[in-house]
């Protein structure tokens, strides 16, 4: 897949424990992405974060794993990423998501 020099980035910021149809909401928007043949996504989950209700999200020793903040990270051309926001509409009960214009460098796969 070729991309133009000019895209964009959409960010969804969403909980660990958020789910969709039994699965972690996270894997349900890239599993999505993937269907509609977006350019990639990618998963980052967050060591310490707080949303709009201010509750500190933390990985600590004691405990293992609160509801960690998760990043989904998707660049790819305007059209395509329109292609995936009624999903998102759809699925996303809290959380925030951002869109902006982004140059894109490089995009490249190996062909093997």
């Amino acid at each position: 897949m070729k991309l133009p020099d000019e895209g964009q980035q959409l960010r969804i910021y969403i909980g660990e424990n958020d789910s969709h149809k039994g699965k972690p909401l996270y894997e349900a928007i890239v599993l999505k992405a993937r269907e509609i043949n977006l350019a990639g996504a990618t998963v980052i989950r967050g060591i310490m974060g707080f949303g709009a209700n201010s509750r500190i999200h933390t990985k600590k020793i004691l405990r293992l794993s609160q509801d960690l903040p998760i990043v989904i990270d998707i660049v790819d051309t305007s059209e395509n990423i329109e292609k995936l926001m009624p999903f998102l509409n759809e699925t996303v009960k809290e959380g925030l998501i951002t869109r902006k214009e982004v140059k894109i460098i490089k995009y490249l796969h190996n062909n093997k």
